[in-house]
């Protein structure tokens, strides 16, 4: 017999136990009874993460993890002590037997909204219907806006919005609150509420708040062949008519049924399906009264019934929702409203002893509960095998983070190797092109605009797209696997020691590809100050526009250790972001904790189409970039280094280089040398005279402590734009003393040969490892491009994107004067 006041936390690995009660209360109490920790579920132990904290379970058939101290508020009992146990039973369905009323005449135009809960596969669906290509992964908050398309199909138009996932539409997250604003104001004609057919008693959850709402649903079945495997009996087309919803199977990711589901969305917009009708859910006799008595206030005031479900007003109101009493302050009978919601409350807490959100939230799942005993059978226990046998090994305690750092080597290794042989035969075709120009155009500004400015600046970055590409399959792979949600639930613990939310991670991760989205991806942070903390630490995920300048200077520079020499970039960028969020905890953010709760969707194999997919999308916003922003970046800035044409210069170059080829007393070799030394000293004194040279040099005192020259100067003021214009400026810049095609060479070759051109250092190579080192520290760090910058204003406000600008800055600096300084003393 187990002790009174037994915890979940107090449960050893393995175990399973019944919950009996939720404590704690706000934030915590709400999203964890939404997440199915409601009295009499079974909840099984499965696993510490390898830090000892968070805690994997198992719970309605699927996985979730909870810190120590939020399972610590969780009551349980052994199996024998729950046999009696009373919750909330299934009451059926109150049926209103009239059908909704459709206009006479209808449109032609059926605006449509996507809704269903992380890793459904809504923006799978959203992709195979419209063919578009937004990102897909398997884990929570992938969609952190609204996308729309047009959809054409049987002579309708629809416009379909794919908004973000959601458990619920309560006002625990933006996400929720997104959600429920675009239906209540919004008023789409018909909801596709995405289903995971392998997870469908959470999922359903989500219906009973759409039903509450009275509008017009079709549910999407999807993985519908993933429920087929597990030997599960479903009858959906009985379920439909129990809750008046029609259910279509299918298979977003293969396009199975999409067709059907788009034939059914005309056929309940036309009122021609006799499965829609709207019904109650019988939440109980207590429940239901207290709904009734708030209703019957409500719908004194024709303003509110007109405009919204007065049942959903009332059980929103039950839920003790601020946002619904927000919505009702402007009607006349608020305070009226507002003092019978207060004394339904009273009562229902006073009957069931419980909060009474928490009441609701029981009776939600007592009617899917008893929806589905009717219409599901589950097969023999020797059928339901797992396909999780992968985290016994991915989330081991002692190998789950070895095994998460080789994946990140083994993504940058992988950079380097497999894209050096795309990346060559594209340098070649560059290289041929840019000669071939050189010997058909004559002499003159447009010839060096298009081989110097263009083909040299854009050329410069086209030649890491198969790094950026191979980066972005990775990086998708991840997602569509399912191991990105297991990353975050490896890093939770040494998250939570810096400040962080576990599911900061995932944003962090993103943005290794793109810092944009992935600070968009903040939102899926409930707790503000995790919001803006997270984001202002993204900026040191190093994101593919720096790649190309990590590739050239670790080419040119350590061609022997490129893969560790780039993960150690990558990693000190990490361990920045680490002792930064250190210091802003103790400073800006002392907050309370937030709890780590976070789905742990089962292993999907991805199909090549969809990452491959993925990934291609990305390489063309690549390509888009370099059509606009690099282009006039790259043209801007051979302008200001090919002007003023009228330099003074302080040696006659023309008449030294005669007088070396007429000189029969030289060697023909030495001769050779001295004429190429002579026009490079040529070259270099009119690029220091030209308007980018003038800039560079303005800045190069402030620089010259870091070991670096003006051209590395005017390249890190062009990538305040975005970080790829910092190689086209160096391809630029780097390549403008190439005189006679014989002397060609690579801009790596060109790199590795620079040399002071004045101060205490002229005349010493510029790229040592040092300086080298200390450059692509000064990249990964400074200023955040323009649109990091734009995305951090909109997120939160103009103070944080100008801290961001500034901080990220100082610390570039100090981090390559250190490298420079410190490493000076030893090498």
């Amino acid at each position: 017999m187990q002790k009174e006041n037994t915890y979940l936390s107090d449960i050893p690995t393995g175990e399973e136990a019944i919950i009996t009660k939720v404590l704690g209360h706000g934030a915590f109490r709400k999203r964890i009874t939404e997440m199915g920790f409601v009295k009499g579920k079974k909840v099984k132990v499965i696993k510490n993460a390898p830090f000892q904290d968070p805690v994997e379970y198992e719970i309605m058939g699927y996985k979730v993890s909870l810190r120590h101290s939020e399972a610590e508020l969780v009551e349980v009992v052994s199996i024998e002590e729950a046999k009696n146990l009373s919750g909330i039973s299934f009451q059926g369905t109150i049926d209103e037997e009239t059908l909704k009323v459709s206009a006479l005449k209808k449109g032609k135009i059926i605006n449509v909204a996507l809704v269903g809960n992380p890793n459904c596969g809504k923006t799978t669906l959203f992709n195979q219907s419209s063919g578009s290509h937004e990102r897909v992964g398997n884990y929570s908050g992938v969609t952190v806006d609204a996308k729309v398309v047009e959809v054409a199909h049987q002579g309708y138009v629809f416009k379909l919005v794919d908004l973000p996932g959601t458990y619920s539409i309560t006002e625990y997250s933006p996400e929720e609150l997104y959600v429920r604003t675009h239906i209540t104001e919004q008023k789409p004609d018909i909801i596709i509420n995405v289903i995971d057919a392998s997870n469908l008693e959470r999922n359903l959850f989500l219906t009973t708040q759409l039903i509450d709402m009275n509008i017009k649903v079709v549910i999407a079945l999807n993985m519908y062949d993933e429920l087929k495997k597990t030997g599960v009996d479903f009858n959906h087309k009985a379920l439909g008519k129990m809750i008046g919803i029609p259910i279509i199977p299918t298979v977003a990711s293969k396009g199975k049924g999409v067709e059907k589901l788009f034939d059914k969305l005309i056929e309940v917009y036309e009122d021609r399906d006799a499965t829609v009708r709207h019904i109650h859910i019988n939440y109980g006799e207590v429940i239901e009264k207290a709904i009734n008595e708030i209703q019957t206030e409500i719908w004194k005031s024709p303003r509110i019934r007109d405009k919204y479900s007065s049942r959903f007003i009332a059980v929103k109101l039950l839920e003790t929702d601020r946002t619904t009493l927000q919505i009702l302050e402007k009607y006349d009978n608020f305070e009226q409203i507002k003092t019978v919601a207060k004394q339904s409350i009273a009562k229902l807490e006073k009957e069931y002893k419980e909060k009474s959100e928490t009441v609701i939230t029981d009776a939600k799942y007592g009617f899917i509960d008893g929806a589905l005993k009717e219409t599901l059978r589950q097969p023999k226990p020797d059928k339901l095998k797992t396909k999780r046998d992968f985290d016994t090994v991915l989330t081991h305690k002692f190998w789950g983070f070895p095994i998460f750092l080789f994946f990140m080597w083994l993504m940058f290794q992988a950079t380097f190797t497999l894209g050096s042989f795309p990346m060559s035969w594209i340098d070649s075709g560059v290289g041929a092109l840019s000669d071939w120009l050189k010997n058909t155009m004559a002499e003159g500004a447009l010839r060096d605009l298009i081989v110097d400015g263009i083909i040299g600046g854009v050329g410069g970055v086209i030649i890491f797209l198969p790094n950026i590409l191979i980066l972005f399959f990775f990086i998708s792979f991840m997602e569509d696997t399912g191991y990105m949600a297991r990353a975050s639930f490896i890093m939770d613990k040494l998250m939570h020691k810096i400040g962080l939310h576990g599911k900061s991670f995932i944003p962090l991760v993103m943005g290794f590809g793109c810092n944009v989205p992935a600070i968009m991806a903040t939102r899926t942070l409930e707790n503000k100050k995790d919001r803006i903390l997270t984001m202002i630490i993204t900026p040191f995920m190093s994101c593919s526009a720096r790649l190309p300048v990590y590739v050239l200077i670790i080419s040119a520079i350590f061609p022997a250790n490129q893969g560790i020499v780039l993960f150690s970039i990558y990693f000190f960028g990490i361990l920045l972001a680490i002792i930064t969020a250190l210091i802003m905890k103790k400073i800006a953010f002392v907050k309370k904790e937030v709890p780590f709760v976070m789905e742990l969707p089962p292993y999907r194999l991805p199909t090549l189409k969809n990452t491959s997919s993925h990934m291609w999308h990305k390489g063309k916003e690549y390509l888009k970039k370099m059509g606009n922003v690099i282009l006039i970046a790259s043209v801007i800035i051979w302008a200001l280094g090919y002007f003023p044409r009228n330099i003074s210069l302080s040696r006659n170059y023309d008449v030294e280089i005669a007088n070396l080829k007429a000189d029969n007393s030289i060697r023909n070799d030495l001769k050779a040398k001295l004429i190429m030394q002579t026009e490079i000293e040529k070259s270099s004194e009119i690029q220091e005279k030209t308007y980018i040279g003038r800039m560079g040099h303005a800045i190069e005192p402030i620089l010259r402590p870091l070991g670096f020259d003006w051209k590395m100067g005017v390249s890190i003021i062009s990538g305040l734009a975005a970080k790829e214009i910092v190689v086209s400026t160096m391809g630029i810049l780097y390549q403008a003393d190439e005189n006679a095609d014989e002397n060609s060479e690579t801009l790596k070759t060109k790199i590795k040969e620079q040399k002071h051109s004045s101060g205490v250092l002229q005349g010493q190579t510029v790229f040592t490892p040092l300086v080298s080192f200390g450059f692509m520290l000064f990249i990964l760090i400074y200023f955040p491009c323009i649109a990091v910058i734009a995305a951090i204003r909109k997120e939160a406000n103009w103070g944080w994107a100008i801290f961001t600008m500034v901080y990220t800055t100082v610390i570039a600096w100090l981090a390559a004067f250190a490298t420079y300084q410190i490493g000076s003393l030893f090498i």
